[in-house]
């Protein structure tokens, strides 16, 4: 891996996989390839994948190791049910802990920037725990002191459905921008609470009232984990120049989603993405975030790749096209891994 620009990625579901094949009775030996997983130790190692945000995601129901999520299947989107979420999202952490116990060589779970930084440089993988959707979360905030405890240093208030503290964006092509429902109570509440504990916000899957929502309250960076330019891809997922005018004014930062429902200019998931898409949504991220404010938030193991990316074995691809298209190293090294540690730091994580 010393040879590959090193990746610091902001958003993975590999958990999730893990946790539901074990389930299935088929657990995953992570150390070992599998074609079912786009991060594994092998892959990761022949992408220059050294870590990233690690999410712990509730899903409405749960089919197989292999299911796809069908963004026009209602089923996929149902409420669930905060004990439920809870007891998963525990299942989940627990398994990171485990990794990082039994492959101590491997991976480590880190709290701050500075515990990334030095764990890269030995070669493991940094993981930094992330819940997406809030589900888990009790409105007494019983359970997010516990799991801030455990190392959750960032939280997704919403997945693409409501919860107690917010509604999520649909994943729709919608080339006119709806603010859809905002924050709750509850959620404002969250907001301050994950503040008060140094835990980052994910502006990922908000509609756009919460967004401002968020924006009105926090005196923190704002950050999109894993969302593109609506003005390339008009998917009620992806950010409109204002939000992202206003996450450069915060000095925030966005993480370029993989998802080829979120790159192709008709939102299309049946279709492919090209790298050329790719560096088109970087690009005009770049032009209104700056060079530190954009990062990559690929959605590894929760979405579906552009086949020239594949799985994280192929973000060589992705990081010769932007050589390809005049990125300086400086720029690619502060996209790959800097603005997220950077940004880490600026929002206080692990402090």
């Amino acid at each position: 891996m010393t040879n590959l620009t090193q990746v610091f990625d902001g958003h993975n579901d590999t958990l999730l996989k893990l946790e539901i094949a074990a389930r299935h009775g088929r657990p995953v030996n992570f150390s070992e390839r599998l074609d079912g997983l786009d991060i594994d130790l092998p892959k990761a190692r022949e992408g220059g994948f050294a870590g990233g945000l690690f999410a712990m995601f509730t899903p409405s129901y749960i089919e197989d190791f292999n299911h796809k999520y069908d963004h026009n299947d209602p089923k996929n989107f149902l409420p669930v049910d905060q004990k439920k979420a809870l007891d998963f999202t525990l299942a989940m952490f627990s398994r990171l802990r485990r990794l990082a116990r039994n492959i101590p060589d491997t991976l480590a779970i880190c709290s701050n920037a500075e515990e990334v930084r030095r764990t890269i440089a030995q070669g493991r993988i940094a993981a930094v725990p992330h819940v997406e959707g809030a589900e888990c979360i009790d409105l007494d905030f019983n359970s997010l002191e516990i799991l801030h405890a455990a190392g959750l240093r960032s939280l997704g208030l919403v997945w693409s459905r409501p919860n107690a503290f917010g509604y999520g964006a649909p994943m729709v092509y919608q080339p006119e921008p709806s603010l859809g429902k905002g924050l709750t109570s509850a959620g404002k509440k969250l907001v301050s609470k994950c503040e008060d504990l140094n835990i980052m916000i994910d502006l990922s899957h908000l509609t756009e009232a919460g967004f401002w929502d968020v924006a009105k309250i926090t005196s923190r960076p704002l950050v999109a984990t894993h969302s593109n330019a609506h003005s390339l891809s008009p998917s009620a997922r992806n950010l409109t120049d204002r939000q992202l005018e206003a996450i450069a004014e915060s000095v925030g930062i966005v993480g370029l989603n993989f998802h080829v429902g979120f790159l192709n200019a008709l939102c299309d998931e049946t279709a492919d993405a090209s790298l050329d898409q790719m560096i088109r949504h970087l690009d005009h991220l770049i032009g209104i975030l700056g060079e530190d404010g954009v990062a990559l938030g690929s959605d590894f193991d929760g979405c579906v790749l552009p086949s020239e990316i594949g799985n994280s074995g192929g973000l060589p691809n992705l990081i010769s096209a932007m050589r390809a298209s005049g990125f300086g190293e400086i720029l690619i090294d502060k996209i790959c891994r800097d603005n997220w540690l950077d940004v880490m730091e600026r929002s206080s994580v692990g402090f």
